[in-house]
């Protein structure tokens, strides 16, 4: 879902992901009709780095129970 949105509209996907300053740059980017290749480009890998970062998160935050700690 998130990626179909990172495609068709980029602006609105960088607000999902909670980077405001992001999609600023990108609503500015997708103003001019050629430009919404680049922004469409750029919202794809900061979603892809989103769903890392979240992955990441979920297993640093299980980690301390299967230790033990």
């Amino acid at each position: 879902m998130r990626l179909l949105l990172a495609l068709l509209i980029p602006c609105l996907q960088f607000f999902t992901i909670g980077r405001p300053f992001a999609k600023i740059i990108c609503l500015i980017l997708q103003r001019i009709l050629i430009s919404w290749v680049p922004a469409a480009i750029r919202a794809v890998p900061a979603l892809r780095q989103y769903e890392t970062d979240r992955k990441i998160l979920r297993l640093s935050s299980n980690s301390w129970i299967s230790t033990g700690l």
